[in-house]
Formats: structure tokens, sequence, C-alpha cells
């Protein structure tokens, strides 16, 4: 060959027999980074990582770009090239070129070889490459965790060589070498075992014997064990002279030993990401080494399509030479098309003939037979990858008993009964995270075609959804056809309508409603209607309760059934009681829906699940404002339990956890054309949203709320409708539609002689000319409000318009109307245990205080409003109150405490998108630096 690369001693190069110049250290280290990764592409962070560790230098980019750039100057004429892909970069290399890859193969090559002699062969030439200690010229914390790793290999191929050399009668010449490893290793009892029959078959019965009592010895006094049974068995081999201990002459031309199975399939060639997930599959196989048990890393668990084959395939060829006795590989069929999971009998039957075990040898009792396996496999090193396992029954027969065994289960099921009888380690994957999933498709596609057609890739990757089943089919597709756009690939998969049609192909392996559909036809009948009915609950998950009302199920029998749906993948629990589908399974799910159930029990289920949310929305709205005009609502669907919210904080954190789900709800009615039950949503939103600053989500649940009540009986669903829908564009600075629409409100609440709508209209109007910049306006709509609320016997709203009159009115410098005013509200609440109102009320008494140049009372009232608001968990005006507070701070000289609180003030606005504000926070906040 002409280019040559050692990295199994001093890293060098050579190319045509002549040295090529590698440059400094750091460089080479560059170099062999990308040579042991040779062919796969190295993301530019883990290059940095592997030569700088966590301490990279200024401007390491600029100096990994250097090394790279030099390193191609170099390599210019070998043919090898180190190129640029998306994320990071890829040395191609033919990889007999590099000793580390043609040692691996040359001994991968031996292990699979049924004659010695041919393996002996293939054992000497890998062992010769090795000059000294790999890269014996470089120090970096991941080069030396990789020479341990290599050490490791070196000595397993060091011993498997003189395995096959005592086969080929080749005694006498190891003898010196295994003398000397049994000195440097003594509780090595491999190492044991070879001196011992070396020393046997040299004529040195005795010797021999005495080297095993010797290492017993050292045992007992060292880690306090006995010989295993491998050594306990050849010690008694040779002192009664088996005859099966006799030295093989060296006219054999092939003798022949039990197989070592290498059945793995190919690795994936498109395998992306999971860095977290492959670590943590080591990480168990290290925990497993150290305790001395045998490894089941059971929960490579998932949905269909998730890529649990694709990384269990991966690791295991990462790690093939912590294997050295071969790897077994069954696919047990849990989830097939044909619908019957393979036995534990065939496996295990398919498991003994790898091993070499002649069919007439075989047992015929299934217990036999697994016993037997385990016999085969006690001792060895050795990788079972179990893929495709239907439950914890199926694998249970095929475990080893061996703690040198590694085992490694996929599954759509949980395999719980693996977890608590063996201690089995749990992964469950989840979906790519979107550079991960670009990636994929990167490296399917090219980087050059993906930044073509930015928008349908993001458009692309949005539909998928990080899972790489339908990743690889969409790339599929888009392979087959290099000259099309991606857009109309894009558009195709946008439809939910068309979506799984897209991702459909003739193999079922390809095609994602086919891998689903496996998992589907496992369920029994009522796991399917559930299935299918959770495919049309609104919102990103459901908890149990909105569930059991969806399924008109009992709470423990819904438990039950989704725990079931949980087990095998097809929805997962992320925080407990909340349960969620992936977006593609619940388009299957709704598929299914729509096959399978009647459309009049598809109807009662959304009708029973959106009457849970009316009415409990109704509830915590309650106990968030127990002052707002009641609404009567319908008695919920039979079926329908509605959750009970004993109090306050109770109800903010139902809507915190449901909010996503209520919106989605709202959506789900307006397409139903439920319109009573849109509009009653709306209703029930708005105090959380105003709590919470959710400006945005306010406006567009009334939008709908308003075309609903144009369907619905009572005119003043129409004005409140317009009412809350000016207020919520008063709240983002849209003052024409906000004013427009009070307009309206007041216009239909005139009509209809309804002064308490009357005067919450002329209560919103003020707010709409306070947010325009007209506090005299503002000051008139809160007179004519309070006026109206003073005839209607309704304190608390007359409390909180007094205080709305008192700080229309401090706005325009009357403070002793202000005042009294506010003091006048403040009493009335306190009265009412209105907390909400004393707040507002104390907040405007801070104001009143601060522009009199009261500012230590300023801040007293300003801590009282914020203390309740904080109580209250009423982020908008926690932040607003915040703000206020930072004046009278500032105005004494409390630079501090001024930047204090507004930079809370700041955070809060930014969580609420409140833009403007945070603008003008910020301003305040770069003033008080300058001062």
């Amino acid at each position: 060959m002409a280019v040559e690369f050692r990295l199994l001693g001093p890293v060098t190069a050579s190319n045509g027999g002549r040295p090529v110049e590698l440059g400094p250290a750091q460089q080479r280290c560059v170099l062999v980074t990308l040579l042991v990764q040779a062919n796969h592409l190295m993301p530019v962070e883990q290059l940095v990582d592997r030569v700088w560790a966590h301490d990279p230098p200024q401007r390491h980019r600029e100096v990994l770009y250097t090394y790279l750039s030099r390193l191609r100057k170099s390599l210019a004429t070998t043919g090898v090239t180190i190129t640029r892909r998306s994320g990071g970069y890829l040395l191609s290399v033919d990889e007999t070129a590099v000793d580390l890859h043609r040692f691996r193969d040359l001994v991968a090559q031996a292990r699979a070889s049924h004659d010695d002699q041919h393996a002996l062969t293939l054992f000497e030439q890998a062992l010769g490459l090795w000059q000294a200690e790999a890269f014996a010229d470089l120090d970096t914390p991941w080069l030396a965790d990789l020479r341990t790793s290599l050490d490791a290999e070196r000595r397993a191929a060091e011993l498997d060589h003189a395995d096959a050399a005592l086969r080929c009668g080749r005694h006498a010449e190891m003898l010196p070498t295994l003398s000397t490893r049994a000195a440097q290793h003594p509780l090595d009892e491999r190492i044991a075992g070879q001196l011992m029959l070396a020393l046997y078959r040299s004529g040195r019965q005795a010797d021999a014997l005495r080297h095993y009592h010797h290492s017993r010895q050292r045992l007992a006094e060292e880690l306090g064990t006995d010989p295993s049974a491998p050594l306990q068995s050849l010690y008694q081999q040779i002192l009664t002279a088996d005859p099966h201990l006799a030295s093989p002459t060296h006219s054999t031309a092939s003798h022949r030993r039990p197989p070592v199975p290498h059945q793995l399939p190919a690795p994936p060639r498109w395998f992306t990401g999971r860095t977290d997930e492959l670590a943590a599959l080591t990480q168990a196989l290290d925990a497993g080494s150290e305790s001395g048990a045998t490894v089941v890393i059971s929960a490579i668990g998932g949905v269909g399509g998730i890529g649990k084959t694709w990384l269990a395939l991966h690791w295991a060829h990462q790690h093939l030479g912590l294997f050295p006795d071969g790897q077994l590989y069954v696919n047990l069929r849990g989830f097939d098309p044909t619908g019957q999971p393979m036995s534990a009998a065939a496996a295990v039957r398919g498991f003994l003939d790898a091993l070499g075990v002649a069919p007439d040898a075989i047992p015929v009792d299934l217990d036999a037979q697994a016993a037997l396996y385990r016999s085969l496999v006690a001792g060895k090193q050795m990788l079972i990858l179990l893929d495709n396992a239907a439950d914890a029954t199926q694998v249970a027969p095929l475990l080893p008993g061996s703690p040198t065994c590694t085992v490694v289960v996929t599954s759509r099921d949980r395999l719980t009964g693996l977890l608590s009888a063996y201690g089995a380690h749990p992964l469950a994957l989840d979906v790519l995270d979107k550079p991960t999933a670009r990636d994929l498709l990167a490296h399917r596609l090219g980087a050059d075609r993906l930044a073509a057609e930015p928008k349908a890739v993001a458009q692309l990757l949005a539909c998928c959804a990080g899972l790489p089943l339908a990743l690889s089919i969409l790339a599929g597709r888009a392979q087959a056809h290099p000259d099309f756009p991606l857009a109309g690939l894009a558009a195709e998969l946008c439809d939910a309508s068309t979506r799984l049609s897209a991702l459909d192909e003739d193999t079922p392996a390809a095609s994602l409603p086919a891998v689903l559909s496996w998992s589907y036809h496992a369920l029994t009948t009522e796991q399917a209607r559930v299935f299918g009915l959770l495919g049309i609950a609104p919102g990103p998950d459901i908890s149990l309760s909105a569930a059991a009302s969806l399924t008109a199920l009992p709470t423990s029998q819904a438990r039950a059934l989704l725990r079931a749906l949980e087990r095998v993948s097809l929805i997962q629990q992320q925080v407990p009681g909340r349960y969620r589908m992936h977006d593609l399974v619940g388009l299957y799910a709704a598929d299914q829906a729509r096959h399978d159930q009647p459309e009049a029990d598809r109807e009662a289920a959304q009708r029973r699940v959106l009457d849970f949310y009316t009415h409990t929305a109704h509830t915590a709205d309650g106990r968030l404002n127990p002052h707002r005009l009641d609404i009567r609502l319908d008695p919920p669907a039979p079926g329908t339990h509605p959750q009970p919210l004993p109090d306050a904080p109770a109800a903010l954190a139902w809507f915190d956890v449901e909010h996503a789900s209520l919106l989605a709800a709202q959506h789900a009615a307006t397409t139903r054309r439920w319109h009573r039950t849109a509009w009653q949503l709306a209703s029930s939103l708005s105090t959380f949203h105003r709590r919470r600053g959710h400006r945005h989500h306010e406006l567009a649940v009334w939008r709908a709320a308003l075309d609903a009540a144009e369907h619905l009986p009572n005119p003043i669903t129409r004005a409140l409708a317009h009412r809350y829908l000016g207020r919520a564009y008063a709240a983002l600075g849209r003052h024409e539609e906000a004013i427009g629409h009070l307009h309206q409100a007041l216009a239909l609440a005139e009509h209809h002689h309804d002064p308490a709508e009357q005067a919450h209209t002329h209560r919103g109007l003020a707010l709409a000319w306070e947010r325009r910049g007209d506090d005299r306006r503002a000051l008139e709509h809160s007179t004519r409000a309070l006026d109206l609320f003073r005839t209607l016997d309704q304190p608390v709203w007359e409390a909180l318009e007094l205080n709305a009159v008192g700080w229309y009115a401090a706005r325009l410098g009357d403070y002793d109307t202000a005042g009294a005013h506010c003091l006048a509200a403040l009493t009335v609440h306190r009265h009412h245990h209105n907390l909400n109102g004393e707040a507002s009320t104390l907040d405007s008494l801070g104001y009143i205080d601060h522009h009199t140049g009261h500012h230590h009372q300023a801040i007293t009232h300003y801590r009282q409003a914020l203390a309740l608001f904080r109580s209250l968990s009423h982020t908008a005006d926690t932040a607003d109150t915040l703000d206020n507070l930072g004046y009278p701070h500032a105005a004494l000289g409390q630079q501090g405490q001024a930047r204090t609180v507004w930079r809370e003030a700041l955070e809060l606005y930014r969580q609420q998108g409140r833009d403007a504000d945070t603008e003008r926070v910020q301003r305040q906040l770069d003033a008080l630096d300058h001062e």
C-alpha cells in the first residue's frame, strides 16, 4: 500500500516508504482522532473535546482550522482527504492503511476462523503490528482512556493467540511467554490455565499441579474466592492424566473447535446522535463488570420506529473488542406483521446451532436446552442481543447465568419483569432533537440540498417530530428523486390528512403505519378503543382524570388501560399522571378510531372530555375570581367526572398544567361547532390569562368566542365577547381595534338595558384609553362605571372602580381625590377579603405616595402589594409592581435596590412577551449604570 499510518506505537505516517510530516503534538492528536473514527463524521465539538479535553485554548476553532489545513497539505499526495461536512469533519482513507483498524480486522478474522493454524497466523500478524504502547508519544485524557481500552484488546488477542498456539501443539514454544504472563498477572485464571496446560503437555505434570495450588492460594488470600469451575476441571483432568489433554501433533492439518458466532447484522449506516444513550449502555456494562452481575440492558425501549435496534447494533459494533468469544443475535419478532412472536424454544435452538452443538446432541426439553445453552456460554465474554422482544417471559429462558456475558434486549414492551427479577438497566428512547434530526437528513441527502430549501427542511423536521423511522422514510423518498424539490414532499407531510400515507412504503419494516400496526394489533379490544380515543383527545397530553372522562371509565380502570398502553410504548407518562403520544402515533390512533369506532361514539367521547375541561375550568376560575359574573353551565355529559379543586392554589396549578389542552379543547369545540362550549372556555380562561400575562392567548380565545357568540341566542354573550376582545386588544396596544370592540359591547349592553354589562364595558374603555395615553378619557369612563356599580349593590366591583378612579386622578395630578378614593376602596376590599383588589389598591397608593414625595411610604405600600400579588401567583401585576417599586428606591438614591427590583421585573416582562415594557425597563437599568 502507498500510504501507511501507525498508531500502535509512536504516531507516524509514510507514503511510498517516505515519512510524512505530521506536525506538532496537538496537530497529530487531531489526525489520530480522525483516523480512529476513519470514514465516519467527527462532530467539531467532539473533536475539540478529544484534543483539548475541557480546557481548549482561546480561539480554539481557529487553531483547529489551522491544524486541519496543514494536515490536508501534508496528505495531499496520499489520496487521504479531510472534508468538512455538516457539523463536523470526515477523514476518508482505506482502513487497511491504518494499523489500528488492520489489527482489529485481523483479530476478528482469526476469531471467526475454524482453522486453528490459519487463526494462529492471523493472530501473529495482528500482534506483530504493535511497536509499543498506542500513541506512545502523545498524551491527552481521551487518548489515555483509548490507550487503556486498546491495551485490553491487545491482551485479549494475546490470550486468544495462546489458546490457538496450544491447540496447534506449540506448547513448548509458548511456555516461556506464559510463565512471564502468569508472574505478571497472578490472578488471571485464563493465563493460569494456559500455563498449566503447557506445563502438562511438556511433561511437567507436577509443575502444572503446583502452579494450580499456588494460584488457588493467591485467589483465596487476595480475593477470598476459589478457582473457577473451568480451572478446577482442568486441574482434575491433569491430576487424572485425562487423555483428552494429550498434545495435538503438528501434522494435524485442521483441528476443528467450537465456532465463535458472529451473528450481529451490519451496523446501521446512517446512525446519528444518541450520545447520551450510548454512554448509558456503556455505563451499565461497566457497572455490571464491577459488581460481577450479569448485565441485562432491557430498556432499549420505545415506540415502533424510535430506533431501538439501530442503537443496539451501533453500540454493539462499537464494542466488539469486549466480546472476543462471539456475539449471538436473534429477532424475537415480538411485534411483527406475522403476529406470532418467536418461541423461546426456537430462539434457544438457534443459539445452540450457532454454538456448534450437533442436532442429535440437543435435548428435547426446553429447560434442558436452556441449561445446555447456559453451560456453553458460561465463562465466555459474549454479547447476546435479543431484538424486538414481546415481553419478559419470552426473554427469561435466553438469559445466561454467567457474569461474563452481556445481554442487550430491545422491545416496545417496558419489560418490567426483567427490571424487578433480574436487575435490568432500563433505557427508554425518546425522539431525536432537531439538530440531530437535521444531521440525519444531512447525512442522507447532503448538506447542500438542505441548505437550498431551509423552509421545506424545517417543515419536514416538524412533521417527523424527531422519529428516526419517519426521517429515514422521507430521506429515502427524497434520495429516490434527487432532482425533485423538497417542498413537494413537505407539502404532502404537512397535510395531516396525507401525512401517514406519505410515510407508507411497500416494505412493512420501512412503513410507519405498518410498524405501528404491529403494536396496535397486539392490543385487546378495550385497549384498542382507548388508544383510538386518545388520538382524538385535544391537547399535547392528557391527565388521568381527563382520560377517565374521555373513555367514560372509572379512574382505576382507565389507569390500568393507560398503563397497558404505556407498557407497549404507544403512550408515554413523562410526569406522574400525565400521558402523551408522539404526534405521528396520535395521527395513527385517530385514524384507527375513525376506522374502528362509530362516529357517534367518537363524538360522545369528545363531548365528555370537552365537558370535563369546561366544567373544571369553570370551577377553577371561580376559585381565582369569586366575584366574577357567574355563568350557568349545562350539566356535563354522562360519564364525565370534572376534577374537584379545593382552593385557589390548586386552581392555578391546574390551569398551568392544562393550559395547552384547554386551548386545544376550545379549538376542538370550534371545529365541532359547539359554540356554547367555545364561549364558556374563553370566559373561564380570562382570569388565569390576566394573572399569567398570556395576552396573545387571551386575544385568540376571545376571537374564537366572538365567532361562537354570533350563533348563541343570548345577545349579552356577544356583548361580553366584544368587551373581552376589546380588553385583549388594549393589552397588546392595538388601540383602534380595542376601542371599536368596546363600543360595540357598550351599544349592545345599552340596547338590551343591562347596567352591569354597561359598567364593565366602561371599565374596559377606561383601560383602553389609559393604554392609549389619554388618562382624562379614561377617568371619564371609570367615573361612569363607578356610578353604575353604585346602583347595582355590588360592593366589591364598586371598590374596584373606586381604586380605578383614584388611579386615573393620580395620573392626572389630583392626588387628594386619588388618595380619598383609594383609601375608601382599600377599606371595602379588606372587609370583603378581596386580596386581588387590595393588592391593586395598595399599588395605587404607592404611586400616589411616590408622586407626592413620600418615597418611604411608597416603598411600604408597593411591598405590601407585591406580597399579595405573589401570594396570588399574579405574575403580570407582580411585574408591574416591581417596576413601580424601583422609582421610589431610585428617588432615595438606593440604586442597588432599584436595580434588583427592575431586573426581576425585566425577567418577568421577557417571560410574558411584553416587549415594550422590557425595552423601557432595560433603559431604566442602563440609566442607573451611567449615574
